[in-house]
């Protein structure tokens, strides 16, 4: 984790970010996802039926933090409001690609092992994250 991020596509540097989406009651949900940039935009990639997901559908505001592979924020980190849309088929194959090169031989390693651990695998769909 960079000590600041000085902006929003800053982001992109980051090993991982907190993504905070939205529960319909306003509850903030904060998740560690890794990260990549794509232009001015920023990306994840995420199980196609989770949480997430559903409350991006719902919802698009998001917010990010720079955070630790557990999700822990440091304090005083900087807040960027974003807005998150699925991508298309064509858009997931582009952010596995940029996630896959950004953390090399981590994604394939954590993706066998949650194969193994769900035993099937996981639809995955793309989000793209623009600055508010």
């Amino acid at each position: 984790m960079t000590d600041r991020p000085a902006s929003f596509s800053a982001l992109g540097d980051e090993r991982f970010v907190s993504l905070t989406t939205f529960r319909r009651n306003g509850l903030p949900v904060p998740t560690a996802v890794w990260v990549a940039r794509d232009g001015d935009d920023l990306v994840v990639i995420t199980p196609d039926g989770s949480g997430k997901v559903k409350r991006v559908r719902h919802d698009g505001r998001v917010e990010l933090r720079p955070c630790s592979r557990t999700g822990a924020v440091a304090e005083g980190a900087p807040r960027f409001a974003g807005h998150a849309a699925l991508t298309d088929e064509t858009g997931t194959s582009r952010v596995r690609e940029l996630i896959r090169r950004k953390y090399r031989v981590e994604y394939p390693v954590v993706m066998l092992i949650e194969r193994i651990a769900a035993r099937e695998r996981k639809p995955r769909v793309g989000l793209r994250i623009t600055a508010a």
